[in-house]
């Protein structure tokens, strides 16, 4: 074995070192992901996804060749590892690889247009508290063509972004009240795998916080008399409803203003989108001395 030394580049990722953290980028897949799909002089973009409107599998008509469509979604998928921005954005376009249509190839270019304009950007990270607290959020029967659930979530150890997704969810869900608390049951096991990790390595942490904006959600997590009315929601998905009785879990309420998994969900105005980018963090990097990579 030899030591190299700090890590500066590894696998696409480019780490930055400074007085105030760690950055994480992929500037260089970036730009060579633009490259070869001849968008690197394409025109910016705000936002990788537009908001209000879902595509469905009969928009637009099917591409003659879709085997680029299938690759370069496939490294915008590779992409979503320092850029938690893109995740809805990525996650709704590969629910198209089997049959991609003109439309979703639209799509596709949108979120490289804004790639194009943000290509330095990616994750920070800084010294801060051992706690644990989620986000969790569900956009309820959004997806036009399966009426299935869109669910996110996010989970930060101090300010930091340690883990996050957007997943359409496995089957459909009877009311948002459901939606919710499925996507609160995802929440909750990600982070019990995250408290056993710390729990290996020794190191004591507090009671997770988990943030939700349904109150009925949370009337379910924590009200037992609440749960006569509620026999449609599938009974293992009482796992949250454990976790907080142990005292290993906190729900807790929130404004939807305040609900940063809501990027995780669906596309956003501009504003919006831009407001939870900073809270994620996802912001540009430090100038690099370095030089450029090869």
């Amino acid at each position: 074995m030899k030591d190299l030394g700090p890590v500066h580049y590894f696998l696409g990722m480019e780490i930055l070192r400074t007085p105030n953290g760690l950055s994480l980028t992929q500037s260089k897949y970036i730009k060579d992901s633009l490259t070869r799909t001849k968008m690197q002089d394409a025109k910016h973009i705000s936002s990788p996804v537009a908001s209000g409107r879902r595509l469905s599998l009969h928009d637009g008509a099917p591409l003659d060749d879709p085997s680029e469509y299938r690759s370069v979604v496939g490294a915008l998928q590779y992409l979503t590892l320092t850029r938690p921005d893109i995740a809805f954005a990525v996650n709704h376009v590969c629910q198209f690889m089997h049959q991609p249509t003109s439309a979703h190839w639209v799509a596709v270019k949108r979120i490289l247009r804004y790639l194009n304009g943000t290509s330095t950007h990616g994750l920070f990270y800084k010294p801060g508290s051992l706690s644990l607290m989620a986000y969790s959020d569900a956009d309820y029967a959004g997806d036009p063509d399966d009426r299935r659930s869109t669910g996110g979530y996010c989970l930060y150890l101090g300010s930091n972004l340690i883990s996050w997704s957007s997943k359409k969810q496995g089957g459909v869900s009877r009311s948002s009240t459901e939606a919710e608390y499925r996507q609160l049951a995802y929440t909750a096991a990600a982070i019990s795998w995250f408290r056993a990790i710390f729990r290996d390595l020794q190191l004591s942490l507090s009671c997770p916080k988990l943030w939700c904006d349904n109150i009925s959600a949370i009337s379910l997590a924590s009200n037992p008399v609440f749960h006569a009315r509620t026999r449609h929601v599938e009974v293992d998905y009482h796992y949250v409803r454990e976790k907080v009785v142990r005292q290993e879990l906190d729900v807790r309420y929130l404004a939807t203003h305040d609900q940063i998994a809501d990027i995780f969900t669906k596309g956003l105005s501009i504003p919006r989108f831009q407001l939870l980018t900073s809270k994620l963090p996802v912001r540009s990097s430090p100038v690099n001395l370095r030089g450029c990579i090869r």
